[in-house]
């Protein structure tokens, strides 16, 4: 009997071996995305002619949406990082 709770212990004592628990790695997967997509966002927009401006660089969607996305995204792992992890 004595035993099995030595191995109860070795056991308990191996699952926390983890700095941040589920919660965590769920939130810094989605900052990951939201980063990821704000970068998307922001790509495009050249001209295959360097003699000709192109003015879709300046668009909506590249000066304010995907850089605030990206902020967003940085934000969203900070409190990843910042969160307790759950005890059982």
């Amino acid at each position: 009997m004595g035993e099995s709770k030595l191995k109860r212990e070795r056991k308990n004592k191996h699952q926390n071996t983890f700095i941040f628990g589920q919660r965590n790695y769920k939130f810094m997967v989605i900052g990951l995305i939201i980063i990821a997509l704000g970068f998307i966002l922001m790509a495009g927009g050249g001209s295959d002619d360097p003699n000709v401006f192109n003015p879709e660089i300046f668009s909506w969607r590249r000066i304010r949406l995907a850089p605030s996305l990206i902020l967003i995204g940085f934000a969203v792992e900070v409190y990843a990082i910042l969160t307790s992890p759950k005890q059982n």
